[in-house]
């Protein structure tokens, strides 16, 4: 946050644990990364563990769909400006966009 306050640039925080995306938000956020929806997702959470998720082979509507079921799982802070996204980690990654 501190990059992008430091740019000058306006920033809205979304709190995603209180506020998830809609499944329609993070399929539009997942398609601006570049990723697919299964390299969003935390694989180290105590969750991905609890719901059976390693090996297991999920469509894209599905892996969204758990993630919006489950905002633990999906990978934080992502940055999104206009129809640009990244992931800030490293922070160093929101240089791409500012």
């Amino acid at each position: 946050m501190k990059l992008i306050e430091d740019a000058g640039v306006e920033l809205e925080v979304v709190e995603y644990l209180t506020t998830p995306p809609s499944v329609k938000e993070l399929d539009c956020i997942v398609t601006m990364l570049g990723l697919e929806p299964e390299d969003l997702m935390r694989k180290k959470e105590a969750v991905y563990k609890e719901l059976g998720l390693a090996g297991k082979i999920l469509s894209r509507a599905e892996a969204i769909q758990t993630m919006v079921e489950n905002p633990k799982l999906i990978e934080r802070p992502i940055v999104v400006q206009g129809n640009q996204a990244v992931i800030g980690r490293p922070p160093e990654n929101v240089n791409e966009l500012l």
